[in-house]
Parts: structure tokens; C-alpha cells; sequence
């Protein structure tokens, strides 16, 4: 997937952090979701974040100490290079993204999830190589278990 580039003029956030607007609404670039994890630079420097809704746009919020240890003032214009956190459903194996198209909540829930709780998912599914008769129902125990609201399957 293609990084997102464009200059932000950024913003005061609540508790001393920054807001940086993101001038385009993230589900038509990355698609619907309740969420929209990403990964990027900030005036070059790495960052993490959630884009969600802030006013009548959206964009991303970082702390305090971020801002400090960077020297992003609020005020200034900086370059901002975005990507959507992987693994996306345009990424998955056919049978998982088949299972995740089929179980609407279960897909919504999947996609809200930060990319550490989804590539755990894919790697327990992916584990079923020495036994693929188990992938089946690895990925309905999936399934399952986003149904329900687990961010990660229970440790056994």
C-alpha cells in the first residue's frame, strides 16, 4: 500500500499533546472501519497513532512528551507521510478474508484491531502448516472469538 503524503499544520490537543488534521476521510483511502490504525513520519520523525474523527475532519493525536522529545510546535507546517498498519483485508489468504466477509461483526471487529492483535490471529491460523486439516477450524474458532470481543484468543 502507497504512503499518504501531504504538509499538516498542526494543531493544540488536550493535556499539552498535538493534533495533526488529516485533510481526507480515511475510509475512502483505506477503507471503511471503525478504526484506522497507521504508521508514518511526522517532520520525519516515526510515529504511531489512531486516525479517528477530531471536529469537522479527522486526524491523530500525540502525547506531551512526544512533542517535547521532537520539536514539532503547535502552529507550524510540517510534512506527514502516512500507511494504514498492516495486515489489510486486501492482504489476508482467501479462506481467512472469505470467513471475515461472511461474519460482518466479526470483520468489523477484526479491522478495528491494532496490527499486533491481527497478525496474532494469522500467525495462530498460519501455525496449521504440519496439519492443514486444522486451519479450518482455527479460522472458525477466529471467527468465533472476534464475534465475542476478544482482541486475542484466550492462552490455553
Amino acid at each position: 500500500m502507497e504512503p499518504v503524503r501531504f504538509d499538516a499544520l498542526v494543531g493544540a490537543a488536550a493535556r499539552g499533546g498535538i493534533v495533526i488534521p488529516v485533510p481526507f476521510d480515511p475510509e475512502t483511502v483505506w477503507g471503511a472501519k471503525p478504526r484506522h490504525h497507521v504508521a508514518g513520519t511526522v517532520g520525519g520523525v516515526r510515529v504511531r497513532g489512531v486516525v479517528e474523527a477530531v471536529g469537522a475532519g479527522f486526524g491523530f493525536t500525540l502525547g506531551p512528551a512526544w512533542q517535547r522529545d521532537c520539536g514539532v510546535q503547535v502552529g507550524t507546517t510540517v510534512p506527514v507521510e502516512l500507511t494504514a498498519e498492516g495486515p489489510q483485508r486486501a492482504d489476508l489468504a482467501e479462506d481467512v478474508a472469505a470467513a471475515l466477509a461472511a461474519h460482518p461483526a466479526a470483520g468489523a471487529f477484526f479491522d478495528s484491531l491494532a496490527q499486533f492483535y491481527r497478525k496474532a490471529y494469522l500467525r495462530w491460523i498460519d501455525a496449521t502448516k504440519r496439519r492443514p486439516e486444522q486451519r479450518p477450524l482455527r479460522i472458525a474458532e477466529m471467527i468465533e472469538l472476534l464475534e465475542a470481543g476478544h482482541k486475542e484468543r484466550p492462552s490455553a
